[in-house]
């Protein structure tokens, strides 16, 4: 089980709902997404439903403009809202005990795509690319080095999963010595590559996602950040539990039976020990495959009396920010308990149900539920290959 000083301290975001916590958390209960824009420059020849960052982000400091990328200044974003902390997390520990590990799966995507459309043109690469923009490390760097941490710095990259791994490996990192404090969270930027492998995969809907739906048709793909300061110390949103299995059933395709979803979810159970989950935060794509495979894992696991909702409608789906983004809406729906009661994300879909999947309860705009004592929640995130995480987050109540 987990040590009881392993807590998510502060907590710093941004993506389709718009910048920083408070803002996150009205649009969150309003079931409404400022970002959710048709755009036809991410898919050649289509247009289609996305869900972007909106507004001005953070320049990249000129001294790693190397490292330049939508991602990184996303991350920016994210990490200004939580330097003040970081900051005083270094003056006390010292740098060397401050570790940064991120999720990332676009990196400079971007900016490769820019300049070799550039070096079409001008059949030379451009003098401002630099192959440090591609490496999956990078965006973990910039941190690292805005942050003025000296320990570890790593990226994880197992594609949808990577940024609830982050927080794990996080959580590990302080449970061995090796740091008191960590950086740790996810980023992606959308950009054209992603879109059009997703779309040649028969994985984006045009319209938008809509999970657990008779006819949902594919996920929205989505950007955005969200960074913890992950401390020892008592206050706070404790990581409970994690899970992590790995199938390996297919290079795209979920298990269908979802047998490494399943034992995630049990893992992180385990982990977390006794004690029963109020709400879970599903994967919830709006693909018909993932769907199918999550909705019979879970309803296997919790049964169906289980409050449930996926906020990818909502932020899209974020890809390697999707677990890090999820845990923090998990976060904000205890940091921001009313007494004894849950505030809960709506599940925004079509309300026609597939009839073929197990009748999850899907929750509405406006739910709350009762929770005396201590309270959980949990989040799933599966990814490509077969890279499945649970994580179970709980707090005291004040």
């Amino acid at each position: 089980m987990s040590s009881p000083g392993c807590r998510l301290r502060t907590l710093g975001v941004i993506s389709a709902l718009g910048c920083g916590a408070e803002v996150t958390w009205k649009q969150l209960l309003a079931g409404e997404s400022p970002g959710r824009i048709e755009r036809d420059d991410l898919i050649p020849g289509r247009r289609a439903l996305f869900a972007a960052v909106l507004g001005p982000l953070p320049s990249v400091p000129h001294a790693l403009r190397h490292l330049e990328s939508r991602t990184g200044r996303l991350l920016l974003g994210a990490f200004e809202q939580i330097e003040s902390a970081v900051s005083d997390a270094v003056r006390r520990f010292g740098a060397a005990r401050i570790g940064v590990v991120l999720g990332t799966s676009t990196a400079g995507i971007d900016q490769a795509d820019r300049a070799f459309s550039e070096r079409n043109a001008a059949r030379e690469l451009p003098s401002w690319f630099d192959l440090a923009m591609l490496e999956f490390g990078g965006p973990a760097e910039l941190l690292q080095h805005v942050s003025g941490a000296g320990g570890p710095c790593y990226t994880i990259s197992t594609a949808c999963s990577s940024g609830a791994k982050a927080l794990v490996s996080a959580r590990t990192l302080l449970e061995i010595g090796i740091c008191d404090a960590v950086v740790a969270g996810g980023a992606d930027a959308l950009c054209r590559l992603t879109a059009s492998g997703f779309h040649s995969l028969q994985a984006i809907s045009l319209r938008g996602s809509s999970p657990m739906s008779r006819g949902r048709d594919g996920l929205t793909l989505g950007e955005g950040a969200a960074l913890f300061l992950v401390t020892r110390e008592p206050d706070g949103v404790q990581i409970l539990g994690a899970g992590e299995a790995m199938d390996a059933h297919h290079m795209s395709a979920p298990h269908p039976q979802g047998v490494g979803a399943e034992r995630a979810m049990r893992a992180a159970l385990s982990d977390a020990g006794p004690g029963e989950v109020s709400y879970l935060n599903l994967h919830g794509t709006g693909t018909p495959q993932n769907d199918a495979m999550e909705s019979h894992a879970v309803g296997r696991v919790f049964g169906l009396e289980l409050p449930c909702s996926s906020t990818k409608p909502l932020t899209g789906h974020t890809l390697a920010a999707a677990g890090a983004l999820e845990a923090a809406l998990c976060w904000l729906v205890l940091e921001r308990r009313e007494l004894e009661r849950l505030h809960l994300p709506p599940h925004v879909w079509s309300g026609d149900p597939d009839p073929s999947l197990p009748a999850l309860r899907l929750i509405d705009r406006g739910a709350s539920i009762r929770v005396a004592g201590p309270a959980r929640v949990a989040s799933n995130s599966f990814g490509f290959g077969g890279s499945n995480c649970t994580l179970v987050l709980g707090v005291e109540p004040t």
